[in-house]
């Protein structure tokens, strides 16, 4: 399912894309190329939007797969254009990542364990979201303008 919204609020749009995705490596790919190309039509700059989508996408992917169910990507452009919302949904709100300013710096050999460092040092904001049972969102924000 795919949909995007143009509503007024306070004079200026707002435009969000939603798309349900496969938990798998295909999925995950899919959802950093449709951000890419959402974005570029929405004329909103995609190379940390990208990066970030890859990130929260992968984590999804890894640790939020559950046979048979999907993943929610949601991109909102918001705050009169001056912010980017980037939202990852999967149901498997009993594993819950850390939160900002909370992640240990994995170890150099490590082969894994950087998406969220990656994440928290390109977005201006993100967290995660509870529910509902037995979902969890991984939200991430950009400004659009300093």
């Amino acid at each position: 399912m795919t949909q995007e919204i143009t509503r007024p609020e306070s004079s200026a749009p707002v435009r969000q894309f939603t798309v349900l995705l496969s938990p798998t490596r295909r999925g995950a790919r899919l959802a950093r190329l449709l951000t890419t190309a959402q974005l570029a039509s929405w004329n909103v700059p995609s190379d940390a939007a990208a990066q970030i989508v890859a990130e929260l996408a992968a984590n999804a992917m890894t640790h939020g797969r559950v046979p048979g169910r999907h993943f929610r990507l949601e991109l909102a452009v918001e705050d009169g254009g001056k912010r980017l919302r980037i939202a990852v949904t999967d149901t498997r709100g009993d594993r819950l990542p850390p939160g900002p300013g909370t992640r240990d710096t994995p170890a150099a050999e490590s082969e894994s364990g950087r998406g969220l460092l990656i994440v928290e040092t390109l977005a201006d904001r993100w967290g995660v979201a509870h529910g509902p049972v037995p979902r969890k969102t991984v939200w991430a924000e950009l400004d659009l303008v300093p």
